[in-house]
Formats: C-alpha cells, structure tokens, sequence
C-alpha cells in the first residue's frame, strides 16, 4: 500500500516529505530523487556531500541530531522505519515526533532540517543514500537517546543493533538542563 505522505505535512515544522516522479518501462524506471529547489529554504551552497549508508535488518541509526545541518534521505533498498523529533526550543512542533514506515518502492524522498532529530531502523537489510550541506566533521551533530520516554516513539522492535555511540545518548530533558537543544 503506498504512503500517504499529505498526512505528515506540517506535524515537524520543516519536515518535507516528497513524492518524486518516477517514469517505468520495459527496462526498469527512472526516479528522480533530488533538486536543489525542492528543499525550501535550504541553502545548499558549495557543501553539498553525498552518503551510502546501508544498514543490516534489525539495526539501527540515532536518534541524531544537528544545529546547522540538513540532510535529504532517499531510501534506495529495503524498508525501514523513520523516526524524528523536533527538538528546537521555540518551534511551534516542538518536542512532537513522527514515525513512519517506508520502502525504497515508495519513491519518496525526506527533508530534515537542523534541529530535527532523525534516526532509523532497518526491517529488513537496506540502502540509503542522503545529501547533507555541509561537509561532516563531527563538530555539528549529537545524539539522542531512541527510546526517551518523553519523546515516547513506538518502535517496531525492543531491541535493535545500536552502535556504542547511540547507547550513550542523553534524553531531551539532559540535553535541556545542559543548555545543548538547538534554538529555532
């Protein structure tokens, strides 16, 4: 059944979801998975890096986090489960979360703006390749814990592979007390 992205529209301030057209043939299709005028207001500026990351099913990735960086996912294999979190003090969605299933045969894209936790778990083995506009240098990204209770995302396992890291990530109220959520 394919997704409804209408029914995520405007839950996470700056989230965009998009369905980018796909043309079949005999031979496959052709899906076109990125514009830089897609992402409204997102400067992409001379930063542009382009990531694989493929993932094992039952693993999974974040919750992460950055102040200045935007990511766009596109999901090129496999299923997986996408979760983000509005963390920006002053946003009007802030603290609210989103869950969604989705297929590399969805053929839809995700924008994450700054701010904006997001992290994954792959149901099955996957493939996703994401722009970011800013080169990685570690400075810019942090980490949230994936289970915290007051963000109260609903997993579709209890247990999943997690990197050292992404054990050790503080929830949001730590992250508060400490003065590290980013402003909106």
């Amino acid at each position: 059944m394919p997704v409804n992205i209408a029914q995520f529209a405007g839950k996470i301030h700056g989230v965009e979801f998009r369905q980018c057209r796909t043309l079949p043939d005999s031979r496959g299709s052709f899906t076109e998975v990125f514009r830089s005028e897609w992402p409204q207001g997102v400067h992409y500026g001379d930063e542009i890096q382009l990531n694989l990351s493929r993932s094992n099913g039952g693993s999974m990735r974040g919750l992460h986090f950055h102040h200045r960086q935007s990511d766009w996912w596109i999901p090129v294999s496999g299923s997986l489960q996408i979760a983000l979190a509005d963390l920006r003090t002053g946003s009007p969605t802030f603290l609210e979360t989103l869950s969604v299933k989705l297929s590399s045969n969805d053929s839809i894209c995700l924008l994450i703006p700054p701010g904006v936790a997001h992290g994954f778990l792959a149901l099955e083995d996957i493939s996703l390749i994401y722009a970011v506009n800013r080169y990685y240098d570690g400075v810019d990204e942090q980490g949230v814990a994936w289970d915290d209770p007051d963000l109260n995302i609903l997993w579709a396992v209890s247990d999943p592979v997690r990197s050292d890291r992404d054990r050790s990530n503080p929830t949001v109220k730590e992250l508060q007390s400490e003065g590290l959520l980013p402003q909106f």
